[in-house]
């Protein structure tokens, strides 16, 4: 048996000394770069870069994984929200179902021995992979006994979820009229666009962070701004009225989610609007809004894997 990286002597016979070279380095600048190719995803996964084939979970897909569980305390997680949701009922992913912050503001329904209960995507969890997801304490005392530590359990995505109020939208600190960056929340379903246009121009699509804001090179001017966000079921919703204002959460009355249990399978009427709760101190509301179901059950970034 010949050892690896080395030609055997009968295929090589001592009249070619500089074919058997070009085969040992061949077979060595191989080995190296399988070895890269190692190192650059290992150092990809903990650097936290999106892997190949990364998506949030959607459809009726049931996921069998196991679930722990951890405090965020007052923080937004990696999903960079202003903090958790008033009933604590929170989920962090793996890499891969995270998808750089696609799963953000997204709902799981998540069944254990004890129960099922409903938590939004607020944060990554790094460690857990495809195979494991963390729960926020209260969620996970709901569906397993704490002392368990760990739990079997099943999950998949709450396709169009009941929702209070409609669309908020969040300048980043640091936005302006040269740099537009806006996080979108209570959407329900996944994203797969946002749009935004000035009073003057057309709408530009804006590109997706990892830590869950959607930003535009060059600006949009001063604003006010009509942003139009698409989830990935193609439900989409336009708001008009959105004020340059940094770090506070406006509402408006734009909903992409609805009571129904699916997605519609064809284009239905546009809903009427629904009345956004009255703002805190710290919130205003945008004037206007309209909603339109642009596609059936299809996803549309299916992950080409």
């Amino acid at each position: 048996m010949t050892a690896p990286g080395t030609a055997p002597d009968t295929d090589t016979p001592a009249s070619t000394p500089r074919s058997s070279r070009r085969v040992r380095h061949w077979l060595a600048g191989a080995g190296v770069t399988a070895l890269a190719a190692v190192l650059g995803l290992t150092l990809a996964v903990r650097g936290g870069a999106t892997p190949a084939c990364a998506a949030p979970p959607t459809g009726n897909a049931v996921h069998k994984v196991e679930a722990s569980f951890y405090d965020a305390g007052r923080s937004g997680g990696n999903c960079s929200f202003p903090g958790p949701p008033a009933d604590r009922l929170y989920v962090a992913l793996g890499s891969a179902p995270y998808s750089g912050s696609a799963a953000c503001g997204s709902y799981l329904e998540v069944s254990g021995p004890k129960g099922t209960v409903r938590v939004m995507v607020m944060d990554r969890c790094g460690g857990c992979g495809t195979s494991k997801i963390d729960l926020s304490t209260e969620a996970f005392s709901r569906i397993a006994d704490r002392s368990q530590g760990i739990a079997s359990v099943t999950y998949r995505a709450v396709v169009n979820p009941p929702l209070d109020g409609g669309l908020t939208f969040r300048m980043k600190g640091g936005a302006s009229k040269y740099w537009f960056a806006v996080q979108v929340g209570n959407h329900g379903n996944p994203l797969h666009s946002v749009e935004a246009k000035g009073p003057a121009g057309g709408f530009r699509t804006a590109a997706r962070q990892s830590d869950n804001h959607w930003t535009i090179e060059g600006g949009l001017g001063p604003g006010p701004y009509s942003i139009r966000v698409t989830d990935v079921y193609g439900r989409q919703a336009t708001a008009t009225g959105i004020r340059m204002v940094t770090k506070q959460v406006q509402r408006s009355t734009a909903t992409l989610a609805s009571a129904s249990p699916t997605p519609s399978s064809s284009p239905s009427t546009p809903p009427s609007p629904t009345v956004a709760p009255a703002p805190t101190p710290t919130e205003s509301v945008a004037p206007t809004a309209t909603v339109e179901a642009l596609a059936g059950a299809a996803r549309l970034d299916r992950p080409r894997c």
